[in-house]
């Protein structure tokens, strides 16, 4: 295995480690309600309370790897990681857990984010958007697979087996990190760190249109994506009458459908663009979530399938491709710019999880107009990008 792909396994696996944690214990939450004595409805503060602090923490992670270089953040931030995981592991009450929660979120929020900076730091134009794909690819992968996972853990182990195995996760990719990559911002590079510095440089970046336009883009998809995911065990089991591993199934397919896009989508951008490509990805998505709205009512399988895997595929090209464009300006402000764009993503994803139980409407009704407007917007923002890049590719 080469140096290169040894380096984008190890940013996957970074990325893709918070979602993993996360999405893993979705299958898990009823029985975990009991083992703990909580209601079932104030498990949510295990995914809200995790939401909340990763978004928040990678605004502060992003400055300080600026600042004081990445590894450190990234190596500090897998150990706290590792010590959550295990207090989750042995929570006793619902405090216990909502606490481990938080300290899995604080730690991993640093991996997350400085995946994004490590592939700024050490690529360019479409290697960047190559190596950009492979990691939205994994972080769009782990929510696909991992509830499955996790229904297979919790009927042959129970619960508590799933955060020892993210536990064991973060401590192999600091191990691999340790091991296998050198500090990636050079000093030379790094950043003085105040807190006026700071506000300034993400009030610069958010009045920047080449960032925000399409990291908003970008987010909105992302957004829709989890309100898929929210909406998914509602529509499938309670509508159509499939079991929990079936919908596992379901989420570990329509991975392909991402990882494809994902995939072809620096080489579509190399030859066209990423901006117009991107576009193409949203017009692909928009129509999902409109045959969602459009068949809601007697819908099927095959026609859920179609519409999701349509988003989906829009979705798989805008995300690296949205990614690269948004970070390639500001190579001087990497951790600075992924860790906004994070937070916008995690944001994001927030409002539209819970727009999904808010809206009082039938949840496949809501999932379609969730999807189309995230789409349409996202669509909006690489129309409205900068007219002078547009011909550039990533």
């Amino acid at each position: 295995m080469s140096t290169s792909t040894r380096t984008l396994l190890l940013l996957s696996g970074l990325a893709a480690v918070g979602t993993l944690s996360t999405t893993i214990i979705l299958p898990s939450l009823p029985a975990m309600a009991v083992s703990l004595n909580a209601a079932p409805a104030d498990m949510a503060l295990t995914l809200s309370s995790f939401f909340l602090v990763f978004a928040v923490g990678q605004l502060l992670v992003g400055p300080l790897s600026d600042r004081y270089g990445r590894r450190p953040l990234i190596l500090g931030g897998l150990t706290l990681f590792v010590l959550g995981s295990l207090l989750g592991a042995g929570a006793s009450d619902l405090n216990s857990m909502v606490a481990a929660r938080v300290i899995q979120a604080a730690g991993v929020c640093a991996a997350s984010v400085l995946a994004r900076a490590i592939a700024r730091d050490l690529y360019d134009g479409q290697a960047l958007a190559k190596a950009l794909a492979f990691i939205m690819v994994a972080m769009a992968a782990a929510p696909g697979f991992s509830p499955l996972l996790g229904s297979l853990i919790d009927s042959q182990l129970g619960w508590r087996a799933s955060f020892l195995l993210v536990a064991g996760v973060g401590a192999a990719l600091a191990a691999g990190y340790l091991l296998a990559m050198a500090e990636s911002h050079a000093p030379s590079a790094r950043l003085k760190l105040s807190v006026g510095v700071i506000s300034k440089g993400y009030l610069q970046l958010l009045g920047d249109r080449r960032f925000a336009l399409p990291a908003l883009a970008v987010s909105l998809v992302i957004g829709g994506l989890y309100a898929f995911f929210a909406s998914a065990p509602v529509i499938m089991i309670r509508g159509m009458g499939y079991s929990g591993i079936q919908l596992g199934l379901f989420f570990a397919a329509t991975v392909f459908v991402v990882f494809s896009a994902g995939m072809l989508a620096p080489k579509l951008a190399q030859r066209w663009g990423a901006v117009q490509v991107a576009l193409a990805g949203g017009a692909v998505a928009l129509v999902g979530g409109i045959l969602q709205v459009l068949f809601y009512q007697n819908q099927d399988l095959i026609l859920f399938s179609l519409a999701i895997c349509l988003f989906l595929a829009g979705m798989g090209v805008i995300n690296p491709l949205g990614t690269a464009v948004t970070l390639q300006p500001f190579g001087e402000q990497a951790g600075l710019a992924s860790s906004l764009l994070g937070f916008l993503q995690m944001a994001i994803a927030a409002i539209g999880t819970g727009l999904v139980s808010a809206i009082a409407l039938p949840p496949a009704l809501t999932l379609g107009l969730l999807l189309s407007a995230t789409a349409f917007c996202s669509l909006a923002g690489f129309f409205l990008y900068p007219s002078n890049t547009l011909r550039q590719p990533a």
